[in-house]
């Protein structure tokens, strides 16, 4: 109710203060780097290295499809070769359930398991993490959402990720769907960083280009919150530079041409460094605004990040013109030379153009105008929590920068002669806006 009587002035101030203190914690926080392993062929090589840790029997976290493949081959080869015992739980699905991750959970301890490798894209990484937990900590799952709730070190985690978007492989993070509320809800515990982990291109080699495009601008977000929000450092600059330069390389060559190993195993890399990034500077609306998304529509997350990224960067960019154009030089889209004005613009009209050409929909189909408050107050809440964003917003605003995703009205889209008739250089600025 306080809140509500400050001026936007005071409560940013307030807001700034804290997350300044809570910053300067997070930069000290003990985060462990798991050994990578990095290239064609490196989940076997993975799998021999995990053989000869001694495990008693090793739960694989996958989803059936990465099963059907025959993706775990190299893994499982290498880890029958070595003599250890694993069994695989193939029933994750796209923003994993409550429900089903305490089928995992039951599954674990059934085979009386103490070791995991999760294996596949961003939802695996969260299960298989949430498993890791709650094997040592008993409590419903709902209870170990938010900051370190597990007194126990979780179960020993291996990874294997198969996408290059969420970069789970180096983060604190995990994140459950709560179905009865609609909602996502995130764990956060730096014991819960993989042990060691494969960054193999063979494996995402066949991944449908949408969901390249997707899990890519994941990683761009990743990479772009955590430089311009005020949690940024030396190291988590040096990481998100390197990601945002590789992504705007590398995501049009993958998706482009998804046997392209180079380009794959660079954006692996990118997903790494990006994630290296925000496990230590954390996301900012458009994070906050995609989970809600997911909660409620079940959007993959990599799109509804991509779609409100240049909505956010458009509000954001008064407060960080300069980090914002040193992106720009960083993703070859303009020079030093330049105004950081000019470089801003540059960049945020970047993002659009990578959105446009791989195929991201500028608006969300599902979203409704109804839903528009609850969904803003809940992104607002989830932010101002615990995300350190350059400028904030209230309620009202952040429900106006939602509304800008609303679906166009259908007779707006279907009025091709008019649009013929118009200068050609109308539809042109219209698509660069």
């Amino acid at each position: 109710m306080m809140t509500k009587l400050l001026s936007p002035a005071m409560r940013q101030a307030g807001m700034d203060a804290v997350m300044r203190g809570a910053g300067k914690f997070t930069r000290f926080l003990p985060i462990s780097q798991p050994t990578l392993m990095v290239g064609p062929g490196s989940s076997g090589r993975l799998g021999e290295a995990i053989a000869g840790m001694g495990h008693r029997k090793i739960l694989i976290v996958t989803d059936a499809i990465i099963a059907k493949l025959g993706l775990l081959g190299p893994l499982t080869k290498a880890l029958k070769a070595g003599g250890a015992d694993y069994v695989v739980f193939d029933r994750i699905t796209p923003d994993a359930p409550i429900p089903l991750i305490e089928e995992g959970l039951a599954f674990f301890k059934d085979h009386d398991c103490d070791a995991i490798v999760a294996f596949g894209g961003g939802s695996a990484m969260d299960a298989a993490k949430l498993i890791a937990i709650a094997a040592r900590n008993p409590k419903p799952l709902r209870d170990l959402a938010g900051y370190f709730k597990g007194l126990r070190n979780p179960v020993t985690i291996y990874a294997v990720p198969t996408t290059a978007g969420t970069g789970s492989e180096v983060t604190v993070a995990a994140v459950m769907s709560d179905p009865e509320r609609k909602q996502k809800l995130v764990a956060m515990d730096t014991r819960v960083v993989p042990r060691m982990a494969a960054l193999d291109p063979a494996l995402m080699a066949g991944l449908p280009p949408a969901i390249t495009a997707a899990t890519g601008i994941d990683a761009l977000t990743h990479a772009v919150e955590a430089y311009i929000g005020r949690w940024a450092t030396p190291y988590t600059d040096g990481m998100a530079l390197a990601a945002v330069g590789l992504i705007f390389e590398n995501l049009p060559r993958a998706y482009h041409d998804g046997r392209d190993l180079v380009a794959r195993e660079k954006m692996a890399l990118a997903s790494t460094y990006a994630g290296l990034a925000f496990t230590r500077a954390n996301v900012g609306y458009v994070h906050a605004i995609a989970h809600q998304f997911g909660g409620l529509y079940h959007t993959p997350h990599g799109l509804a990040n991509a779609i409100m990224l240049p909505l956010v960067l458009d509000y954001s960019a008064p407060a960080v013109i300069e980090r914002l154009a040193q992106l720009a030089v960083r993703a070859k889209l303009g020079h030093e030379r330049e105004s950081d004005e000019t470089l801003a613009a540059r960049f945020i009209d970047g993002v659009r153009a990578l959105n446009a050409e791989l195929g991201i929909p500028s608006t969300l189909a599902d979203l409704r105008e109804a839903d528009i408050p609850d969904l803003a107050r809940a992104a607002c809440k989830e932010a101002h929590l615990g995300y350190p964003v350059p400028r904030y917003l209230d309620e009202a605003g952040c429900e106006a920068l939602i509304r800008r995703a609303l679906p166009q009205e259908p007779r707006a889209a279907a009025k091709p002669a008019k649009r013929a008739k118009a200068p050609v250089r109308r539809p042109r600025k219209t698509v660069a806006a």
